[in-house]
C-alpha cells in the first residue's frame, strides 16, 4: 500500500490536528513520517530518518517522531538527545503499548493521534512552552512513497 493513502485526508487532518494540539503546551516537537516498507530495523530506520528530517537541530534538542512502516506492522518513537537526559528509563514504553493495542485492533488514526497527546502531555513536563517559543519543524506528516 502506497504510505500516503494509508490514512485518508479526514484522518490525516486529524493527526495533525493531535500534533498542534500536543505542541501548544511544550517547546517539543513532534512529527509524523509514514512509509510503506522497512529493511532494516526499526529503530535504526526511525533513527536515520529522525536526523534526515532535521529533528536533531532543534534548539532544545527535544523533538520526537513517530515513525511507522504500514506494510510490516511496525513502529517506533524516538526523541531527541535533550529528551533522553531528562526523562527517566522506559520513558516511552507507555505511549508504545497504547500504540501496539490500538493498532493490533487496527485503530491506527485513533492509537496515533492519542500517543501524540499523550508524547505532548509529558513533553510539557520538561519543556513547558515559553515566551518567544517557535515551531521550529513542520507539523505535517512526511511520507516515503
Amino acid at each position: 500500500m502506497k504510505a500516503s493513502s494509508f490514512f485518508s485526508k479526514e484522518q490525516q487532518a486529524q493527526i495533525l490536528a493531535s500534533v498542534k494540539e500536543a505542541e501548544k503546551a511544550t517547546s517539543g516537537e513532534i512529527r509524523v513520517h509514514i512509509e510503506s516498507t522497512l529493511n532494516v530495523d526499526v529503530l535504526d530506520r526511525a533513527a536515520w530518518l529522525f536526523q534526515k528530517l532535521g529533528m536533531d537541530k532543534t534548539a532544545e534538542h527535544n523533538g520526537v517522531l513517530f515513525y511507522l512502516a504500514i506494510d510490516d506492522r511496525k513502529f517506533a518513537i524516538i526523541g531527541g538527545a535533550g529528551i533522553n537526559s531528562k526523562v527517566p528509563v522506559g520513558f516511552w514504553n507507555e505511549i508504545s503499548e497504547h500504540l501496539g493495542k490500538n493498532f493490533r485492533e487496527g485503530k491506527f488514526t485513533e492509537g496515533l493521534s492519542e500517543g501524540i497527546i499523550m508524547a505532548g502531555n509529558q513533553l510539557k513536563k520538561y519543556f513547558p512552552c515559553c515566551d518567544g517559543d517557535v515551531n521550529e519543524l513542520s507539523d505535517e506528516i512526511s511520507f516515503n512513497k
